[in-house]
């Protein structure tokens, strides 16, 4: 059943921007459970449901860098392939008792010499060049000194094995290289050059499109019109998202019109695995993302219980996921921290999809209100070794100032007295933690 709610000019008509003397709003068929709302965690819980993991492609080595191994990678080869010398010196026979021998021959990396060493020979060698035949330890040079075509040892004692790397010592042939999930830095990226891989299997980055909807907002390089503010959702979202792995396909701004902004949903939907959108999905009556998803998508929910963040839509339409952040600037990045994020490491094959939580003691108090709110705070380490957390100054949703210089969401549970200095909260980790004075 749909209704159609018809109310006269009055104080009610005068919150609508273009001030209607009539204001018709569509009640959508049995959608009230929609705006129930939701703990944080079954939020949650609901998005990672329908967060299906991505299809694994091959990626060139050079643009692998940070993406996440879709299988498990075995070693093809031996590593080191050869025994190979960890330092400048020389190669020698460790159990020749003489400390002069004859400098048979120059072993630079790269190659190998038809050389053979023995009783009363060495051969100069370079690190990481492969030992000559005979030779079963290395002197370094620092131990060493040259007289004409002799070297003279001043070492008691060499010892088999000693400064040579033997074959497959780093690793050996069938071994498991790299597990599937691991993403893929320096030293991983470094592995499988070492072991000849030129592409390698890895998921495939969200595609993501980035809305930011409303007439009152201007770009950044524009000229603001009296009412106007410049958007800032949309680019600090295209970073955090791009952050998290994904690649941002499509920005752009919608205004305040109702089939232009459905159109371009329909375009997103079908282009993107997941849309993002900001602002429209609160109480008024040109909040139409709010408005628009119920007929193109499944809503799963519209409310949360949080602070701030409290109405965030969140819907499927096919694979692709849609979320509806709320328009002010804090709102938006705590609702990306904590729904939209885990989401796309999910999609990339990860499975630490959430930020670290650490239980942190106040530094100050603290004033809870009546839902569940995420604290800009700075976290730091005391000298004890204690992790504390201190507010970054007001906590308004408008107020985007709040998140610079911290690195964590204070998880702050409603109660009726203030948190005092000493209590102990959970917390988020947005970042690394610092030392206090």
């Amino acid at each position: 059943m749909t209704l159609h709610v018809t109310m006269r000019f009055g104080k009610l008509a005068q919150k609508s921007r273009h001030f209607p003397f009539l204001i018709t709003r569509r009640i959508g068929p049995l959608d009230t459970h929609l705006d129930r709302l939701l703990q944080p965690a079954e939020a949650l819980a609901i998005t990672l449901e329908h967060t299906h993991q991505l299809p694994v492609e091959a990626a060139g080595l050079a643009r692998a860098a940070w993406r996440v191994l879709g299988e498990d990678v075995l070693a093809p080869e031996d590593h080191p392939p050869f025994p190979a010398s960890t330092m400048d010196g020389f190669a020698v026979f460790a159990n020749d008792p003489s400390p002069w021998r004859e400098i048979v021959g120059d072993q630079p990396a790269g190659i190998i010499i038809d050389t053979k060493v023995t009783h009363g020979t060495a051969v100069r060698i370079m690190t990481g060049a492969p030992v000559p035949h005979g030779a079963d330890a290395v002197v370094r040079v620092e131990n060493t000194e040259l007289a004409d075509d002799h070297v003279i040892i001043h070492q008691e004692s060499v010892s088999p094995g000693e400064n040579i790397r033997p074959i497959a010592s780093d690793v050996s042939k069938g071994a498991l290289l790299l597990t599937s999930g691991t993403t893929l830095g320096p030293a991983e990226i470094g592995i499988l050059a070492s072991m000849g891989f030129h592409t390698v299997p890895v998921f495939r980055k969200p595609q993501v499109s980035v809305i930011s909807t409303g007439d009152e907002l201007a770009s950044s390089g524009s000229q603001l019109n009296p009412g106007q503010i410049r958007d800032s959702n949309r680019p600090a979202l295209v970073v955090a998202i791009e952050a998290a792995g994904a690649e941002v396909v499509w920005q752009g701004q919608a205004p305040d019109q109702r089939d232009l902004l459905e159109k371009l949903l329909h375009e997103r939907v079908a282009e993107s695995d997941i849309v993002v959108t900001s602002g429209g999905v609160s109480m008024g009556d040109l909040d139409l993302v709010k408005a628009i998803l119920p007929g193109i998508s499944q809503v799963h929910f519209r409310r949360v219980f949080l602070k701030p963040g409290k109405p965030l839509n969140f819907a499927t339409a096919g694979t692709t996921l849609i979320f509806g952040l709320p328009g002010n600037p804090v709102s938006a990045l705590v609702s990306f921290e904590l729904f939209l994020r885990p989401s796309i490491r999910k999609m990339q094959g990860l499975t630490n999809w959430s930020r670290p939580q650490v239980l942190v003691e106040l530094e100050h108090v603290v004033h809870p209100t009546d839902r569940i709110e995420y604290q800009r705070a700075l976290i730091a380490q005391s000298p004890t070794g204690a992790l504390t957390a201190s507010v970054r100054g007001s906590q308004a949703s408008s107020r985007l100032t709040s998140f610079v210089g911290t690195n964590g969401l204070l998880v702050v549970p409603p109660r009726d007295a203030p948190y005092q200095p000493g209590e102990q909260l959970a917390a988020l980790l947005t970042g690394q933690i610092t030392n206090s004075s």
